[in-house]
């Protein structure tokens, strides 16, 4: 089974999050894709909301949709969640030969660098980029000189082995942040439509965001 992971705060999860998964999912041709919200993220500030209602968010968000799945393995490890120990132990599920995809932002490739054992990634995983239009790639340094040796071209190439490729993927992502959404919930006003009505519904009953 291909699959694909997508980590993030998730704080809340939106449509973003959740279009441009199924958007790279569908663009590989992966069997599923892991919506995987992190504990203690070790590059940015602590999420507002606890671990518990991020990962029920999700789970009501991708609730009609099969090949898009809320997985708690950085949650449930508990400590500083690392990149490297969630491909680590994919990998050692899937076996050997299975593809694993990391999906990741242009933002991210740009300072994969800063991510622990972040050489170690293409011997576990390929790596999927969504990029914005107008996006550019690292020319100079040691990101740029490993995207010279991994990227490739076509998108099936990330099924033809189980690990050791980068594909970039211009993408219109969709301009939603949950730090929008965030403020705009303290503020009192309606984020329908931006996020599914079951994640609103969590919002509310768990009274998450309110000032």
């Amino acid at each position: 089974m291909s699959t694909g992971i997508f980590g993030g705060t998730f704080d809340p999860i939106h449509i973003g999050h959740l279009r441009t998964a199924l958007e790279m999912r569908a663009l590989i041709g992966l069997d599923r894709m892991l919506l995987i919200p992190c504990g203690d993220p070790p590059h940015r500030e602590n999420p507002m909301t606890a671990a518990a209602d991020r990962l029920a968010m999700i789970e009501r968000a991708v609730a009609d949709e099969p090949s898009l799945v809320a997985d708690s393995r950085e949650i449930d490890r508990g400590g500083l969640s690392y990149t490297i120990d969630t491909l680590l132990e994919l990998r050692a599920e899937l076996g050997a030969t299975e593809p694993l995809c990391l999906c990741i932002g242009m933002d991210s490739l740009v300072h994969i660098d800063g991510w622990r054992r972040w050489r170690e990634f293409l011997d576990i995983a390929h790596i999927a980029v969504a990029a914005r239009p107008g996006w550019q790639v690292p020319e100079t340094g040691a990101v740029a000189q490993w995207l010279a040796r991994h990227r490739v071209a076509e998108a099936g190439a990330l099924l033809k082995a189980p690990a050791g490729a980068v594909f970039i993927e211009e993408m219109t992502l969709l301009p939603i942040s949950a730090t929008a959404l965030r403020a705009m919930l303290a503020s009192g006003e309606s984020i329908r439509y931006l996020t599914p009505d079951g994640v609103i519904d969590y919002i509310h009953s768990q009274r998450l965001y309110v000032q």
